[in-house]
């Protein structure tokens, strides 16, 4: 473990530097001009897959090299911070697996690292399960923010009472809900390793959730951390049938099938309100950023979204 307490050190020292330097960083701001007095601006930031993708990829010449990285991910949002006071930072799930750092630390250094740049929710993905039921509950002390899953039943494994189906942030009078939904692990996951997890269908439990995050809890924001996947040639319950088929979800984040989205895609519900939907890859190659401007009065909403890939010699 001296390794790892030398690695922790390294990354604290490296964190706090980028993030001094994300202050100096000219990014240029697109959103101001939608900034007024009546309305209240709320900036959610979210990444997907990052699979243990600790420090940038090697430039060895491959595709993605130089690419993603903690530290200026840390400094990008970092510097959003000190821009704006209402951030939500947001994962969508497979935190775990992909470099030697999960098979030397167990998911340790990835949920610390987390929890170090602040993350206010995370859902569960299949690779979260890699080590399994066990091996996820031993990293969970590690994390200081909620793993939320609202389609798994996890009551006959040691994840009892240890995740949410949903959480509400509030931010300048503005109630925000948050849920997660998890894949069919069923044929995708080794069954000794998710045990007794029952698996719910994702668009019942989505329907129930969102219903009473927006009607009974009243929020202003119905978010849905999805690790279902963006689409897929078959009837596979995807994030693009997951928003036709349910209402009161307003933003779907989606994970799994490593999308790079240019753009958010809104989809209409079965209410005929658009829920939208985006993702960001994977590896943290790319930071995404949905800022919603609501009306203090009518409640109506604007959002302006943006991609920011974090590279080698900086942030763009």
């Amino acid at each position: 473990m001296e390794e790892l307490s030398l690695l922790r050190s390294n990354r604290r020292d490296f964190l706090k530097k980028s993030a001094g330097a994300g202050a100096l960083l000219a990014l240029g701001n697109p959103f101001e001009a939608f900034a007024r007095e009546s309305t209240v601006r709320l900036t959610i930031l979210h990444t997907n897959d990052v699979h243990s993708r600790i420090e940038p990829f090697p430039m060895d010449g491959s595709r993605n090299q130089g690419l993603g990285g903690v530290a200026r991910r840390a400094a990008l949002v970092n510097k959003i911070r000190q821009e704006q006071k209402n951030v939500l930072l947001l994962d969508a799930g497979d935190i775990f697996q992909g470099t030697p750092y999960f098979n030397l630390y167990g998911g340790e250094l990835e949920m610390q690292i987390m929890s170090d740049m602040g993350y206010d929710a995370a859902t569960m993905g299949n690779h979260d399960f890699d080590n399994g039921i066990a091996g996820f509950a031993k990293q969970l002390p590690h994390a200081k923010f909620p793993f939320l899953v609202s389609n798994y039943n996890f009551d006959n494994t040691k994840l009892k009472g240890k995740t949410q189906p949903y959480k509400i942030f509030e931010k300048l009078g503005l109630k925000i809900g948050v849920f997660g939904l998890g894949i069919e692990l069923n044929g995708l996951v080794n069954k000794k390793n998710y045990g007794e997890t029952e698996y719910l269908d994702p668009i019942t439990k989505a329907n129930e959730t969102a219903s009473f995050l927006k009607n009974d809890e009243h929020c202003d924001l119905v978010i849905c951390l999805s690790h279902l996947g963006y689409k897929y040639k078959d009837n596979k319950v995807s994030d693009q049938i997951l928003a036709k088929s349910t209402r009161n979800i307003d933003l779907i984040i989606g994970g799994h099938t490593h999308t790079f989205m240019k753009l958010p895609e809104d989809i209409m519900n079965l209410d005929g309100k658009m829920t939208t939907i985006n993702q960001v890859g994977f590896a943290g190659i790319n930071l995404g950023r949905l800022d919603y401007y609501f009306d203090r009065e009518s409640k109506n909403r604007k959002m302006v979204a943006a991609v920011y890939p974090v590279h080698e010699h900086g942030l763009v």
